[in-house]
């Protein structure tokens, strides 16, 4: 196996292991007692999909083309890079930048995971294509459950949007052109991140006219959970991440769902979803659009044919259009 497969079939690992955890969330009763999930050590939870899902290996290898730099081009990376630290170490990104002076728009790239795994290294292949349209991609870690419950997970992502304008010199980023992407828990985050402002109380900072805007100017993104308040109020399914039911815990349920917050002054978002997808209702991002659409915010949705949320996030169309909509909507130099 050559390193760029092995590469990718370590991506897929932590991609299965979402999918995984998913599928054991979806198994609980709603009365059920909180129980921790099976392999819960990331490493032997990888391990043993390495070998489990063999077949969606050879779907990935097909597609390293897409994410990969054809001869020629330049695109600088830059791995590991500080953008916040926080009492449990440092949150670090990777870089990924196309050749120029610039500047370039920025667009965040937030991985999946359920919210308590998975790695910046995740969408890597994507952020390289957004460097290939002109686009500086920022490929974040951050906090995840149970350890950092939420809100950990949008303050980082936040702080990642403030720390790209803050250094929008050093990574040639436009501070007034920055989007994100994101797919299943990364494409719930950026969401909320387009949704929410400094008066939602998910900044993160005491004051946040203090320091640069979070806001964004597009968002992509794929497989996500929109609305948390329709969750039965004594399930304990999301208790991991958000620290207790609906019923114990209910504004935070509402702090966390993207459409709770979705107003005239959002930016335009693309939504791509598996027809198929049993994980991710198909009825959470057409509803995000409907309520977006309601308030006068331009919401557009394709549906991936056939296919559910696993094999989605590697749809070629999909991510092309994702990328095209960013590109276009932040007025990339050389988008149509």
């Amino acid at each position: 196996m050559s390193g760029d497969s092995k590469k990718l079939a370590e991506k897929l690992a932590v991609h299965a292991a979402e999918i995984h955890y998913y599928k054991w969330l979806q198994r609980q009763p709603p009365s059920a007692p909180r129980r921790e999930p099976p392999n819960e050590n990331p490493r032997m939870r990888t391990r043993m999909h390495l070998f489990r899902f063999v077949p969606i290996w050879v779907l990935l290898v097909s597609l390293v083309g897409l994410g990969s730099v054809q001869a020629g081009e330049e695109i600088e990376t830059r791995f590991g890079e500080v953008y916040v630290k926080r009492e449990s170490g440092p949150m670090k990104a990777d870089i990924y930048l196309p050749a120029g002076d610039g500047p370039f728009p920025g667009v965040l790239v937030v991985h999946g995971g359920a919210w308590c795994m998975g790695t910046r290294a995740q969408l890597g292949s994507f952020a390289k294509i957004l460097a290939r349209e002109n686009m500086v991609a920022v490929a974040i870690s951050y906090r995840l459950a149970p350890r950092h419950k939420f809100p950990a997970q949008i303050e980082d992502c936040k702080a990642a949007v403030r720390w790209m304008r803050s250094h929008a010199g050093q990574l040639r980023i436009d501070p007034l052109q920055v989007g994100a992407f994101g797919y299943s828990a990364g494409a719930h985050l950026v969401t909320l991140l387009g949704t929410t402002d400094s008066d939602d109380g998910l900044e993160g900072v005491e004051d946040p006219s203090q320091y640069p805007d979070t806001r964004l100017q597009a968002v992509a993104c794929g497989g996500m959970p929109c609305d948390f308040r329709v969750m039965e109020l004594d399930s304990p399914r999301l208790a991991f991440w958000l620290g207790g039911t609906r019923r114990q815990v209910g504004e935070l349920y509402r702090q966390a769902s993207p459409r709770a917050f979705a107003t005239q002054d959002d930016p335009p978002m693309f939504f791509f979803h598996g027809e198929k997808d049993d994980l991710v209702p198909i009825l959470s991002p057409r509803a995000m659009c409907d309520s977006l659409e309601a308030v006068g915010v331009q919401a557009e949705m394709y549906v991936v044919p056939k296919i559910g949320h696993n094999f989605a996030a590697f749809d070629r169309t999909a991510l092309e259009k994702s990328s095209a909509f960013l590109a276009k909507t932040l007025a990339a130099d050389g988008a149509p």
